[in-house]
This record gives C-alpha cells, sequence and structure tokens, in this order.
C-alpha cells in the first residue's frame, strides 16, 4: 500500500489513519496486556461525482436474479473462473467506477476525520462506524478578478469550527464547516504554493512548508568536517546546479541553471564571497569539473559545449575556448599526472537511439593558458586537430565512466546489466569513431544505474548505486575491499560522492532523501594508507606554491559588485546590420551577452571590416543584374501562356534553386515511399483476407442465378476440417461403436440369462417372432425422436447421436458436440455436391445456348431484323475468382507506355497501310468482288441477297421494244417472280428455324430455373438443418459453460471454507490465549487485592502497643491521601486548543504517580505526627502507609488492565462467533449449490421439433406452471397406445371367439338332443327290426339308398370338428405363453428397478457416513443435526416408498392371478362325447 500520509487520533492513540491517492483506512489498535493487534477497516469512498455506490456481497450475494430456464444465476467470480482470493474482490471493467481520489486528512476532536480530495470534495468520515458524508459547499458570489480556481487541498489541519486548506495557488483557506455543508474564506496569502501545515501544540504558532527549496535560492554552505556544522553561507538567487571545489586554490566553482559559472571565494571560511561570474551560454549547466591539478575548469552545458576554464584566480578565470560533443552528456573525466605536461579529457555522453555510448578524448597541455589564440579560431571553438579528439563507440549503454590514470585504460558501469568494465585504448592514432570491446568485466553486486569515481591517487576506483551503496574497489581486480550502506534505495540511493585528497574524509549525497553523510574510515594504515598519504604529500609539495599564489590573489580580490538578487546588468554592444547588410549599426542594450554569443559577434564583426569593398562590388553587380531580371521578367508578362515562364525561372541563387529541386525531388521520392508503403499494406492486407476467405476454403463461396427470374441461390462455404478435428472425431466415433457393441453384448446377456430361466426350448415361429420383435427394438431405440432437426433428410446418419434427455455427463455433451458439428459437416457437403451438380448444369445450359445463337445470328442476319440475340452469362458472383484478377478496362488512368513500344505500334500501323495497298492492287480481287460478291459459288442461303439483273433496254420506252426485247423481258419477270417465290418460302422456313430456336432456349433455361426454385427450397432446409444444430450445440456449450461456473462456484466455496477454517483455529487459539491470559492476570490482581485488604485490617495489629487513642488517629492518617492540584490552563489558551486535555496515557499516568508520591512527602513529615507519638513509630507509620499507597495504585493500574484485557477477550470472542456463522454460511451455500447442481444436471435443456400451424380451444384454461411436469416421449405414449389397441383388440376377437364357440356348443348340444331322439326312433325301428330278425347294418344299408356318402359325411364332420377344437386349444396355450412372457418381462424391469434402488441406498448410507464424519470434524453441531434430520427423512421416505412398492406388486400380483382366473372362465368346457 502506498501510504501518503498517517496520523493518530489526538483523542485516542488506539486509532490512526492511513490514506493513500486511492485509499482510506483506519487501524485499531487494540491491548491485552503486553500484547497488541492491530485491527484494519478500509473506508468506502464515493464516486467521483459524490454519489455512493451500493455495492452487492460478492461472496455471498443475495439479490441475484433466478432463472428458471437456463440455469441458476451465479457471481461474476464464478463466470470468470476465479476460485481463489481474487475471487472476494473481482469486478469486472464494466463494472469499476472512479471513486474519490484523497489527498490529505485530519482528526477531529469528536473523533471523525475530515478527507480532502482531488476533485473538490471534502468528506467527514465518522471514526467508529467508518460512515462517509459529502458535505456541501456553500457558495458566495464574489468578483470574477476575485474568483480562485480551487480544486484540491495539498494539506488539512483541524481548527474550532472547520479545518485550514491550502492549494497550489498560494493561498492557505478557512473551510467554516456547519452541520453537513461549509463554506470557504480566505485565510493567508503566501507567495509560494504550500506543501505542508501543522500548529503548535498550544495553537498559538502555525507552521507553513513551500516548495521553495535551497537549490532554488541558489544557497553555498560551507560546513566543518569536525562537528558537521555550518560555518558560513552565501546566497545567489539562481537556481544552482553543480558545484566543484578547486584543488589548486580555498575557491569553488557553482554552475547554474541560467549558464553562468560563480567562482566563490572561501579563504575567509566565515564569509565567503563571488569574486567572478562567467556567463558562458544560454544552455544550463550541468557538470562543472576540475582537474587533479587544478589548472582548468571544465565546464559541460546542456546542448553539449565543453568549455574550457583557467581556474586560477590571478588570469581572472580566463575562458580558454569551447569544443562540441554530443548533447546528453552524462560524465566529464580528466587525468592530470605530476611527471606530464598534458591533462587527459573524456566525456561520456549516450545515444538513447541506438542503446549505446559515445566517448570523446582531447588533451590539453598545461601552457594552454598562454597559447590560447593559437588552439581556438575567432569564435573561440578549440581546433580538433590541435587538441587530439578522438571519438570511441561502446556497443552498450553505460551510465558512468572514467578515465584511468596508467595504461591507458577506461573504467565503465553498465546501465542495463550489473557490471563493471574496463577498456583499454587503442595506442595507434585513428580516425572515424573506434569500437570499444570490454577488456575485463566484474559484477558489481549494486543494482540499478551507478556512477564512478577515482580518488586522487587513482589506485582506489569508487561505485555508487541506487541501492544506497558505495563501494571502493582496487583499481586493478576491480574487486571491493571495503563498503557502507549510507542511504536507502527507497530514496533512491545516492546522488553523487567527494572524496578528499588523502582519502580520509567522503561525502555522499542522497538522491531523494536530502541527506549529506559524512563517511570517516575505522580503521585508515597499512598499505592502502601509505600510498595515497605519499600521493597527496607529493601533490600539496607540488602545488603549495601555486596554492600560496592564488590564495594570495583571492584574499586581495575584492568582491564583485553583483546584484545577487536580481539578474546582472551589463551594458554591451551588440552588432546589427540594416537590410541591406552595408554598414555596421552599433546599439547599447541593457542586456548581458554570453560569452559564445560575444565571440560570434566579434568574428562577425571582422569579417565584415575585411570584406566590405568585396562586398560593395558584390552589391552593385547585383543590383545591375536584378534590373536586367526585372526588365526580363516585364518582357515575359506580356508574352502569351504558353511561352511564359515560371516566376521561379528568374531566379539567380542556383543554391536556393537547387536545393527547392532537392526538396521537390525529396517529396517526390518521400511521396512515391508513402504510396508504395501504402499499396505494400493494402497488398499484404489483401493477402491476408485472400488467404483466410479464399485460399483456405476448400469449398469457395459461389452462387447461382435463375436465367428469368430474380432468384439466387449460395453454397455453403467450407474450411478444410483439421488433422486435430478429424483425429477428435474418430475418437468420437469409435468410442460410440464401442458402445454401442457394449450395450448389444449386455443385452444379448440379460436375454440368455432370462431365457434360460424361463424357456429352455423354443419353436422355430417364437424364434422368427423374436426376431421380428428385436428387429423392431432396434429401430425405436435409434435416436430419431427427439432428434430436434430435420438432418435425416438428407440422409445424414443419426444412429450414433445421443438422445437429448441422456446427456448428463460432461465428455458426453462434448461427444455430442463433436458429432453434430460432423452431421453439419455433412449436411453442407450433401447440399454443396447438390449446387455443383446445379453449377455444371448451367454451364451446360450456357454453351448450349451460345451454340444455338450462333445459328440465331445467322438467321437475324439473313433476315435482315433488328432483334437482339439473348446470350446469358455467369455474373461474378457465379464466378467469384474473377473479382480476384483486376481487367485492363477496370483500370482508369492511362497506361504509361515506354518509348520503345510506342515505335513498334508505330511500325505495326505502317506494315497494316502497307498491306492494305497490296490488296488494292489486286485487281482480280477487285473484279471478283464486283461480279460475284466475292464468291465463286452461290449458296442457299445467299438467295434472300440475289438480285436479277435488269435488261438494258430497260431503259427505253415501251414503244420502241422489238419483239426479242419483249421476251426477254417476259422470261426476265418469270424469273423475278420465281425468285421471289423463293425467297418468300426460305424466309418463312428460317422465321419457324428461328422460333423453334428461341422456343427451346426459352423452354431449357425455365426447366433450369425450375430446378434452381426446388435448390433454393432446398438450400433454406439445409440452412434451418444447420441452424438447427448450431442452435443446439450453442445450448450445450451454454451447459458446459454452465457447468463450469458451477465447478468454479463450489472449488471458491471450498477454498473459502478452508481459509474460514483455518482463520478459526487462528481466531480459537487467540481466544484461548486471551483466556488463559485473563485467568493469570485476574488471579495476580486477586492477589494484589487480598494484599490490599490484608494491609487494610492488620493496621492495628501492627500498631498494637500504643495506645488506642493514638492508634484512632493513625487510622484515620493511614485512609487520609493527599489532593492532587491539577494544573489550570489559561482561558485564553482553552478555547483555541480545540482538542483540550488530550486523554491520559502512560506517560502521564507515570508524572500523577511521581506527583502523588511527592504529596505523600509532605504528609510524611514530621510537622503532621500526633503529639506524644513516638518518631520511630512515626517512620514505620509513614512507610507502612506509603506501601498502601503504592498497593492502591498497581491495584487501579491492575484493574484497568483487567477491563481492557477483557475487552480485548470480547472482541476475540465475537470474532470467533462471526468466523463460525460464516463457516455455516458456506455450509449452507455448499448444500444450496449442490442442489442446484443436480438439479441442473437433472433439468436438461432440449430441443423440439413442432409442427407449424394453429391449434384453436373453446375454452382457455390450460396450466401455465409445469414445476411438477415430467416430460415424456410421445413414442411411448404411442407404443403404449398401440399394446393397449392391440390387446384389446386380441380381447375382442377372443371373446368373439368365445362366442362362437359357444353358439357352436349350443348348436352342437342341440344336434346332439336331435341326433339322441333320432337315435332313439332309430334304436325303436331297430327293435323293430330285430323283432324282424333283419340287423342294423343291413337296415341302414337297405334304408339308405349312399351309404358310403353318409358314412364319409359322418367321417368329415367328426374330422371338422377334432380341428376347430384342436386351433382354439393352441390359441389360448399360445395366449397364455405370450402373456407369461410379458410378466416375466415386467418381472425383470421390476428386478433391475429394485436393484437400483439397492445401490443407490447403499452410495446414500456411504454418502451419509462421509457427511456425518465431515460434520463432526468440523464441530458443527446445529449443521450435523439438519443434515441428519434431512438424511433420516429421505431414508423414512425411501423406507415407505419401498413399503408402498411391495404392496403394489402383490397388489398386481393379486390383480393378474385375478385375470387368469376370469380369463379361463372364458374357455369353453368340451365335454367328451
Amino acid at each position: 500500500m502506498d501510504v501518503n500520509q498517517m496520523s493518530f487520533n489526538p483523542m485516542n492513540w488506539r486509532q490512526l489513519c492511513l490514506s493513500s491517492p486511492s485509499t482510506v483506512s483506519v487501524w485499531t489498535i487494540e491491548r491485552s496486556n503486553q500484547e497488541h493487534c492491530f485491527r484494519a477497516r478500509s473506508v468506502k469512498l464515493p464516486l467521483e461525482d459524490g454519489s455512493f455506490f451500493n455495492e452487492t456481497d460478492v461472496v455471498f450475494p443475495q439479490s441475484l436474479p433466478k432463472d428458471l430456464i437456463y440455469g441458476p444465476v451465479l457471481p461474476l467470480s464464478s463466470i470468470a473462473g476465479l476460485v481463489g482470493e481474487e475471487a472476494e474482490t473481482f469486478r469486472p471493467k464494466d463494472d469499476l467506477y472512479p471513486l474519490l481520489h484523497p489527498t490529505m486528512h485530519c482528526w477531529t476532536p469528536t473523533s471523525d476525520l475530515y478527507i480532502g480530495c482531488e476533485e473538490g470534495h471534502l468528506l467527514m468520515i465518522n471514526g467508529n462506524t467508518l460512515q462517509v458524508t459529502v458535505l456541501n459547499k456553500i457558495e458566495e458570489e464574489s468578483p470574477l478578478e476575485d474568483r480562485r480556481n480551487f480544486i484540491s487541498p495539498v494539506t488539512l489541519v483541524y481548527q474550532k469550527e472547520g479545518v485550514l486548506a491550502s492549494g497550489i495557488d498560494g493561498f492557505v483557506y478557512s473551510f467554516i464547516i456547519k452541520d453537513r455543508s461549509y463554506m470557504i474564506e480566505d485565510f493567508l496569502e503566501i507567495e509560494r504554493p504550500v506543501e505542508h501545515m501543522a500548529f503548535s501544540p498550544n495553537y498559538t504558532m502555525l507552521l507553513i512548508q513551500t516548495d521553495k527549496t535551497l537549490t532554488h535560492s541558489g544557497e553555498i554552505c560551507v560546513w566543518w568536517l569536525e562537528d558537521c556544522a555550518c560555518v558560513s553561507k552565501i546566497y545567489l538567487n539562481t537556481l544552482a546546479m553543480v558545484l566543484a571545489c578547486c584543488p589548486s586554490s580555498l575557491s569553488a566553482a557553482v554552475g547554474t541553471e541560467d549558464g553562468s559559472v560563480y567562482f566563490i571565494s572561501v579563504y575567509d571560511k566565515e564569509s565567503p564571497q563571488v569574486v567572478h561570474k562567467a556567463f558562458l551560454s544560454e544552455s544550463s549547466v550541468q557538470h562543472v569539473v576540475y582537474d587533479q591539478q587544478g589548472i582548468f575548469l571544465l565546464v559541460g552545458t546542456s546542448e553539449g559545449k565543453v568549455f574550457i576554464i583557467n581556474a586560477n584566480s590571478s588570469s581572472s578565470f580566463q575562458i580558454i575556448g569551447f569544443t562540441e560533443v554530443a548533447k546528453d552528456i552524462l560524465q566529464i573525466s580528466t587525468v592530470s599526472l605530476l611527471e606530464t605536461d598534458i591533462v587527459k579529457v573524456m566525456v561520456l555522453s549516450s545515444l538513447p537511439e541506438a542503446g549505446r555510448s559515445r566517448l570523446e578524448m582531447f588533451t590539453l597541455p598545461t601552457l594552454l593558458p598562454q597559447v590560447s589564440t593559437t588552439f581556438a579560431d575567432e569564435r573561440g571553438r578549440l581546433k580538433d586537430e590541435i587538441i587530439h579528439k578522438y571519438l570511441y563507440e561502446l556497443e552498450h549503454a553505460l551510465s558512468s565512466a572514467v578515465l584511468g590514470f596508467q595504461s591507458n585504460q577506461i573504467y565503465g558501469f553498465c546501465s542495463q546489466v550489473p557490471y563493471i568494465c574496463s577498456y583499454l585504448l587503442p595506442e595507434e592514432e585513428h580516425t572515424g569513431i573506434y569500437i570499444l570491446k570490454p577488456y575485463k568485466k566484474v559484477q558489481s553486486r549494486q543494482y540499478g544505474p551507478g556512477l564512478l569515481y577515482l580518488s586522487s591517487h587513482g589506485l582506489w576506483l569508487i561505485t555508487i548505486a541506487k541501492c544506497g551503496i558505495l563501494c571502493i574497489r582496487d583499481v586493478y581486480t576491480l574487486e571491493t575491499f571495503a563498503w557502507c550502506r549510507s542511504h536507502s534505495h527507497q530514496g533512491h540511493g545516492i546522488q553523487s560522492m567527494r572524496i578528499s585528497m588523502d582519502g580520509q574524509n567522503i561525502l555522499v549525497n542522497g538522491r531523494d532523501d536530502g541527506t549529506l553523510v559524512y563517511l570517516k574510515w575505522k580503521r585508515f594504515g597499512g598499505h592502502l594508507a601509505s600510498e595515497i598519504l605519499d600521493y597527496y604529500q607529493k601533490l600539496l609539495i607540488s602545488l603549495s606554491s601555486a596554492m600560496d599564489k592564488e590564495n594570495h590573489y583571492l584574499s586581495t580580490t575584492p568582491k564583485v559588485s553583483v546584484d545577487l538578487g536580481s539578474d546582472s546588468e551589463h551594458t554591451k554592444q551588440k552588432a546589427s546590420t540594416d537590410l541591406s547588410q552595408d554598414e555596421l549599426v552599433l546599439t547599447d542594450v541593457k542586456k548581458e551577452i554570453p560569452w559564445i554569443q560575444q565571440k560570434s559577434q566579434e568574428a562577425i564583426k571582422k569579417e565584415v571590416n575585411l570584406f566590405s569593398k568585396k562586398r560593395k562590388e558584390i552589391k552593385q553587380g547585383i543590383k545591375s543584374l536584378s534590373k536586367t531580371i526585372l526588365n526580363m521578367m516585364e518582357e515575359n508578362d506580356k508574352l502569351e501562356n504558353i511561352a511564359k515562364l515560371d516566376q521561379q525561372e528568374f531566379g539567380l541563387d542556383l543554391e536556393e534553386l537547387e536545393r527547392l529541386h532537392d526538396e521537390s525531388q525529396e517529396e517526390v521520392a518521400k511521396i512515391i515511399k508513402d504510396v508504395e508503403m501504402h499499396n505494400l499494406a493494402k497488398s499484404y492486407l489483401a493477402e491476408l483476407i485472400k488467404e483466410e476467405c479464399w485460399n483456405s476454403m476448400a469449398v469457395k463461396g459461389q452462387a447461382l442465378k435463375c436465367f428469368h427470374i430474380p432468384c439466387v441461390v449460395e453454397n455453403f462455404p467450407m474450411k478444410a476440417r483439421t488433422v486435430e478435428e478429424l483425429k477428435e472425431l474418430e475418437r468420437v466415433l469409435q468410442q460410440k461403436k464401442i458402445e454401442a457393441e457394449c450395450l448389444k453384448l449386455r443385452k444379448e446377456i440379460v436375454e440368455a440369462q432370462s431365457g434360460v430361466k424361463l424357456i429352455k426350448q423354443r419353436h422355430e415361429e417364437d424364434d422368427e417372432e423374436e426376431e421380428e420383435e428385436d428387429k423392431t427394438v432396434k429401430y425405436s431405440n435409434l435416436p430419431n425422436y427427439l432428434l430436434g432437426s430435420l438432418s435425416t433428410d438428407f440422409g445424414v446418419d443419426t444412429s450414433l447421436l445421443s438422445s437429448q434427455l441422456e446427456l448428463h455427463s460432461r465428455e458426453e455433451k462434448i461427444n455430442q458436440i463433436i458429432l453434430l458439428k460432423d452431421i453439419i459437416y455433412k449436411v453442407k457437403t450433401v447440399f454443396n455436391n447438390e449446387f455443383d451438380a446445379a453449377y455444371k448444369q448451367k454451364e451446360f445450359e450456357i454453351a448450349r445456348v451460345k451454340e444455338r445463337n450462333v445459328r440465331i445470328r445467322e438467321i437475324i442476319l439473313d433476315l435482315e431484323l433488328e432483334e437482339a440475340v439473348w446470350q446469358p452469362e455467369f455474373e461474378d458472383c457465379e464466378k467469384p475468382e474473377r473479382m480476384l484478377v483486376v481487367q485492363d478496362e477496370e483500370i482508369t488512368a492511362h497506361k504509361h507506355i515506354k518509348p520503345w513500344h510506342k515505335a513498334k505500334e508505330l511500325m505495326v500501323n505502317h506494315e497494316k497501310e502497307h498491306w492494305l495497298l497490296i490488296q488494292d492492287a489486286s485487281t482480280r480481287l477487285r473484279a471478283l468482288m464486283d461480279m460475284m460478291g466475292g464468291v465463286l459459288e452461290v449458296k442457299k442461303e445467299d438467295i434472300l441477297r440475289m438480285v436479277i439483273p435488269q435488261p438494258a433496254f430497260m431503259a427505253k420506252p415501251d414503244a420502241v421494244w422489238t419483239e426479242e426485247e419483249r421476251k426477254q423481258f417476259k422470261d426476265y419477270e418469270k424469273k423475278v417472280k420465281e425468285l421471289n417465290e423463293e425467297r418468300d418460302k426460305y424466309r418463312k422456313s428460317l422465321e419457324a428455324e428461328l422460333k423453334k430456336l428461341q422456343n427451346s432456349i426459352q423452354e431449357s433455361t425455365q426447366a433450369f430455373d425450375e430446378h434452381l426454385k426446388r435448390l433454393f427450397e432446398r438450400r433454406v432446409k439445409a440452412e434451418m438443418v444447420t441452424n438447427q444444430e448450431e442452435l443446439k450445440i450453442s445450448n450445450l456449450a451454454f451447459s458446459l459453460l454452465l457447468d463450469e461456473e458451477l465447478s468454479s462456484r463450489e472449488k471458491f466455496l471450498n477454498n473459502y471454507l478452508t481459509r474460514k477454517q483455518h482463520e478459526k483455529s487462528q481466531t480459537s487459539e487467540a481466544v484461548r490465549k486471551s483466556r488463559e491470559d485473563l485467568d493469570v492476570y485476574k488471579e495476580h490482581y486477586d492477589n494484589l487485592l487480598a494484599e490490599d485488604k490484608v494491609m487494610d485490617r492488620s493496621f492495628k495489629k501492627e500498631f498494637s502497643e500504643i495506645p488506642g487513642h493514638q492508634v484512632d488517629i493513625l487510622y484515620k492518617l493511614f485512609k487520609r491521601r493527599p489532593r492532587i492540584s491539577k494544573q489550570k490552563t489559561h482561558s485564553e489558551t482553552t478555547s483555541v486548543v480545540p482538542f483540550g486535555e488530550l486523554p491520559g496515557s502512560g506517560k502521564l499516568n507515570k508524572d500523577a504517580f511521581a506527583q502523588l508520591m511527592k504529596a505523600m512527602d509532605e504528609l510524611d513529615n514530621i510537622s503532621n505526627m500526633p503529639e506524644g507519638l513516638d518518631p520511630l513509630v512515626w517512620n514505620h507509620f509513614c512507610m507502612t502507609r506509603r506501601a498502601k499507597v503504592e498497593n492502591e495504585q498497581k491495584v487501579k493500574q491492575k484493574a484497568a488492565d483487567l477491563l481492557e484485557m477483557a475487552t480485548f477477550l470480547q472482541k476475540r470472542v465475537e470474532e470467533e462467533e462471526k468466523v463460525q456463522q460464516e463457516i455455516e454460511r458456506v455450509f449452507h451455500e455448499l448444500i444450496l449449490l449442490q442442489e442446484e447442481k443436480v438439479r441442473f444436471q437433472l433439468n436438461l435443456t432440449i430441443q423440439i421439433l413442432l409442427k407449424q400451424g394453429q391449434v384453436e380451444l373453446e375454452n382457455f384454461q390450460l396450466v401455465l406452471e409445469y414445476s411438477d411436469a415430467i416430460l415424456i416421449n410421445k413414442n411411448i405414449i404411442e407404443d403404449l397406445n398401440s399394446v393397449i389397441r392391440t390387446q384389446g383388440q386380441k380381447k375382442v376377437a377372443s371373446m368373439m371367439e368365445s362366442k362362437d364357440v359357444h353358439k357352436r356348443i349350443l348348436q352342437i348340444e342341440w344336434e346332439h338332443k336331435k341326433m339322441e331322439m333320432e337315435r332313439e326312433d332309430l334304436n325303436q325301428k331297430a327293435w323293430d327290426i330285430q323283432m324282424l330278425f333283419f340287423s342294423r347294418d343291413r337296415q341302414k344299408y337297405l334304408n339308405e339308398p349312399n351309404y358310403e356318402a353318409l358314412i364319409s359325411i359322418q367321417i368329415g364332420i367328426m374330422e371338422q370338428t377334432i380341428a376347430v377344437l384342436d386351433k382354439t386349444h393352441k390359441k389360448n396355450v399360445e395366449n397364455c405363453k405370450k402373456l407369461l412372457k410379458k410378466l416375466g418381462k415386467f418381472s425383470n424391469q421390476k428386478d433391475i428397478a429394485n436393484y437400483a434402488l439397492s445401490c443407490n441406498l447403499r452410495e446414500e448410507l456411504v454418502a451419509v457416513s462421509e457427511r456425518k464424519d465431515i460434520c463432526n470434524a468440523m464441530g458443527s453441531k446445529l449443521t450435523c443435526e439438519k443434515i441428519v434430520k434431512e438424511r433420516y427423512e429421505n431414508m423414512m421416505q425411501q423406507q415407505k416408498l419401498t413399503n408402498i412398492s411391495k404392496q403394489q406388486a402383490e397388489q398386481i400380483s393379486i390383480l393378474q392371478t385375478e385375470v387368469e382366473r376370469l380369463r379361463m372362465k372364458t374357455f369353453p368346457a368340451l365335454v367328451p362325447m
């Protein structure tokens, strides 16, 4: 958390507020004896407009809508798939609203908070409930010039009746707050923006801090290193950037933002003064570096110039010159050794675009100040060839680099990686840029960009970095031998470092913490100290004379009269020229001119004076030339527009013309490049679109149009299925086949077992019937019902699809989606095949129409008709590949023809003209064209164009014709008549042929249109099937997504439950520990209280030796306590201080106890001793009373602590109860979620095809609530109805048959009676015959005329009767067998159902035991009792249902017995004859 402000409640030290730009939190400190506990509560901030947002509970949302169709509605975190702690605070981007941004806060005496916001709102927060109130601002009318735009307070302090606030406008405002509104008044005006305000404890003084820092005022301080005390100060009143101290004198150089360098003398340490000021340039000074001997001062500016200044004050700090380097200067390093007479300078700059660094090195001789005019030009720029300037580059970026003293080495600190590298400079001279390679590389073990410094003797390499650690390394091995952490990395580490010449003192400056740290060695000695001290002594001896000279000069140098409070103004002469630049005009301006500009003006002045005569001559020539050009321009204006020249043609500035030409060429090249890049981008985009929409399509998108009606049929564009999709499809198909085979084997096993139990031998008829039934069952089990689509109309196999009522598991749904996608692919493929056939048919029809149009055009040409020939063509939508090819006629721009192409075309045209001339010269061809029309044979098609020439005499009058001429005229008329008759016959035949061809074209195209209309209907149906399958896929995908959301919600609740249980264990442990501490502390308190009572009771026993009246006096004194006078505050202070008397703390309690003991000393004085009392007894009494008072104070303190611990324990207990409620709530939510999950898995969304139509009902009384309804397959009802109908028909047939049998029985009985009567008659007759002595057979034989026929008839009747009885018996047996078989199947089904119920019962028992274990582990008695009760009710209901099913089974068996008994009654009772 990024905290901007933290403050304690002045009225309650147990409350503190932490605020950041986005949050405000109030922390409460709870204490139990020596244990402290911090509790944080966040404040719900309003929206940016000041309104409040009603947040819903993310973990347990109560206001979610209930969706009865698409399943349960879950929280957004579950929809997002979050299961961890982030789900508790998850909000989508659309649900995130910008809140107010707090800036500052302050406490009130009522423990409330005032918070200022960036948006200008002022909030009041209750410290206990954290309720936020937005205070209303009362606007007052004020003049426009007095209105200030107050936006957000930077700091707030509380005062009575409101707060004081400050903004960035330099004003302090008083907010007068009343109720829920406030009014703003001006309190104080300050020049600078206020950053912080604070009242003194007595509210008599107000501390105000502005943004004006010491660096802005240019404060330069002199410090003693011994005691780190400030000796003196000086103000430059300008922003100081860098500072450097001179090794050769007691002076320092300060670089400022305005481009000046101030030289300050510290000869008198207590009063430093500015001795010189050098205004170098208008760009800010970024680097100021002295060389090791103090000869030169190198100044680096932001514009990339390095100025070399003489460091000696005796030379008035002469500016020698400057050299140009890269703009972004990072560091300047110098090497000035005692044994050499040159100073090496290295400048490090960065190349951010290339990710590299550049090093520029040059050398300065020590005698440069004496010969500076030869080293620099007139503008002050040092000559590169004289100072030996070389350029180097590194392939990686450096943040710092220094030049080594020996071996021409460079040390660099890498900015991107934590390495320190050394580089070797080449010994040979080079030109251009030389690339340096790392010579040695060592890990710095410091993170962030760092800086490098060298000690005075060049053997120590000092590194500082952002981590705040200073390391001193050996320059040869680059290994660290000393380090110190001087600053924190949170303040971005160290900014700069300086080491003394003897190496004993180190100053380190922080970057953001504003601290200057002085480092000193703990142990400084040995070889390291001797080396630097020896070099330091040598350097002092070498510089002693120069230092004495320069310090003496500084002591005598007067102070520069520079107004440090404002910008310096000097009178300078400025060189300016008029428009003709003929003569120089000197003007006096009161403005300080930089040194570099002065040198430039002096150089220009010298050049003007040197070339003045030549300039005059050139000017005169220019004037004469301008007159000539003006005359030419006047003549050019008089010419025609074609002959006129442009104004640019008269420009004599060839360089300008060349520049304009180059610019135009560059512009043209830029436009060409832009057009090429634009075309390339368009081409790339076109290739992407073509690859995505055309090349990747296995079936390209096409359309077919009818010939005569506006009907268009499009195919289905299809991409080729990937290898992964095919593998997945193959896997699903294989799995479905395996499942089908397993199901088939299970059925065979079940049928075989049931067959063994029921019937061992089956007849052939039974086998045939069973095979037919198996076939019927197999057909009915195919998932053709409730398919939800018409995919079977396209011949697609849907046998592998699972029923929509059986898709419960995730894997089944995924497999179903894959199979549905395959069905969509097959449907589209079937239609595309039909489309391709229709496309080929249209190609054939167009080709046939073209073939017939050839003859039609010939006939129209022969008949000289003006009819247009209808020629159908494919359109672009039918041949979309033509859209990818640009035709020549689509290009509107003129084609650029090259010269050699033009020459070739001219040659071809010339050859054509020559050929035509040759053709004209052919007399034979011309004669053939004139005489016979260009043909040697007259065809029948030419009869319409034939003309019989008139005889020549027809030009004469009829009267002068001869007989021969008259005969020729008659022959002529006859030939003309015959020709006209032939012409009419041929014309009619052509017209008939034309009509026949047109009719055939019309019929064939119309037939194709009809076929295309049917194909269009097929396309609509295919699209309907595709949409139906896609709708099923969408429903399945939605169910999968909802299943994942339910799983995510369940995982989140389990994780949340785990966290809460862990929290519960922690709170239980805290309660246990707090209770134990409270018990122990209470025991101590009771012991102390008992001791106090014992001391009170044993008082008289201790003083039993003295008289009773003295004991009573002493007891009264024993009970007496001194009165502590409270320090009264003045009424004025009380009225000013808003917080009044602050509550007591530990320190105040100790002060009060000390004051009490001091008052006890007064009571123990000998003057307060009663008369006649022994002093020894008095001393013993005083000691006893003092012990009693101390014990009472301890009891009071213990009582307060005991109350505090009890409060702490009560809060821990409340927290534990709250966590327990959360756990119970999570359990309840888990149970509801599991019920929802089971309900969702069982409540499937299915797709049903309904017939289109309308059903009218007379009474619209339908039940619209189907919560207790179930969906049953239509085929099941139809099959059941068909079975019932079949059984009814069989029963009716059986009854009719029994009725017929009964009739037959009655008829046979009647016939039997008749025959008995006849028999009696015959017996009587036979008796008579016997009496007549005739036998019976003889009597029959004699009585019957056809005795054999009678015998045969009787035999036939008996056989027929026997056959009827056998057939009736077989039918009854078959009916009994079928009934027995059905009852057996029904019994098997019941056995299976009972087995499934027993399995479910076993699983439920396991689940009950698991739940019982979980509840026992949780320790939640209430939840376990609820679960046990619910499970017990479920078991009782299940047992009840089992009993009901058993009773129903018994009733069914009784009913079956009764049915069998009643059926047996209907059977005829056949009595044997």
